[in-house]
């Protein structure tokens, strides 16, 4: 999918500029879905914490059951090596991916050694704060042992998407998602904090979602600028009594909460102490 006006593609080996084809038709991930990614950004010069989203990406394919045929050091210096054909204040999107190229003895099982690694950088702008609004999803997140939510697998952003393009359906920008037990677990595509008597509170991770390093760098800010941070159950009335809502995530790293179903929610001093916080730490 492209999404950026500039793409770059790391595909055989090398990078090529724009959206270079890269999974064939009879790989195990175009058909049967063992595609692993990670998401990144490059913004003013500044790649935050992308030594761990490659990280990530590594622990990813090994959950899948691939066996990575790089390491995380080896996919850092190669996104480095993309980052270095744009400008260095280009606001990029990074996605370095595994997957599966061939099945094992049961057609339907994946071979482990037959990881293939590709990447794509593309220009993306960084959202700034205005209108960002949240509504309630029908659909849920997976239980652990229902789908491979210990992973950031392309199998699991179907049920993402259509989230996603629900809300956008009903005029939304995003949607919180229930888990199994009907407490909140995260959005279509972001994580998820809310603040109330100068607190903040996220949902506790409980594996059924990914618990995100862009919401752990902001805990740790926030903790360290002296604010109380609780990770817990939440459930839809906790978000209905929020003073503020925001959430974290890779496209936009801090987001306010502009508007939560049909009311309207003031810029907060917690979420934009929040963003500041992330500001000054990616910059320093």
């Amino acid at each position: 999918m492209a999404i950026g006006a500039e793409i770059a593609s790391w595909v055989d080996g090398r990078w090529h500029r724009g959206n270079v084809p890269a999974i064939g038709a009879a790989d195990h991930a175009a058909w049967l879905g063992s595609g692993v990614f990670d998401g990144a950004r490059q913004f003013a010069g500044r790649r935050p914490d992308l030594d761990l989203h490659c990280a990530r990406l590594i622990r990813s394919a090994e959950a899948m059951g691939i066996r990575p045929h790089l390491t995380a050091a080896e996919v850092l210096d190669i996104m480095e090596e993309g980052c270095a054909l744009f400008s260095p204040d280009a606001a990029l999107y990074l996605r370095p991916m595994m997957w599966a190229r061939d099945s094992g003895g049961g057609v339907i099982d994946l071979d482990p050694d037959s990881c293939v690694f590709a990447a794509c950088i593309e220009s993306l702008p960084m959202p700034e704060p205005g209108d960002h609004s949240l509504t309630v999803s029908p659909y849920r997140r997976p239980h652990p042992d229902t789908a491979l939510t210990s992973a950031k697998a392309a199998a699991l952003y179907a049920n993402n998407g259509r989230i996603m393009t629900e809300a956008r359906a009903r005029g939304f920008s995003n949607a919180l998602s229930l888990d199994p037990s009907g407490n909140v677990a995260e959005t279509a595509s972001t994580n998820v904090f809310l603040v109330r008597d100068g607190a903040v509170f996220t949902p506790l991770p409980n594996g059924t979602f990914l618990a995100g390093l862009t919401r752990a760098r902001v805990i740790e800010l926030l903790r360290a600028d002296g604010v109380a941070v609780q990770e817990t159950t939440l459930t839809l009335a906790d978000f209905a009594r929020a003073e503020e809502i925001f959430v974290t995530g890779n496209i936009a790293k801090v987001m306010p909460v502009a508007r939560y179903e049909d009311r309207t929610l003031p810029p907060g001093p917690l979420a934009r102490r929040a963003r500041e916080l992330y500001w000054d730490w990616a910059f320093a």
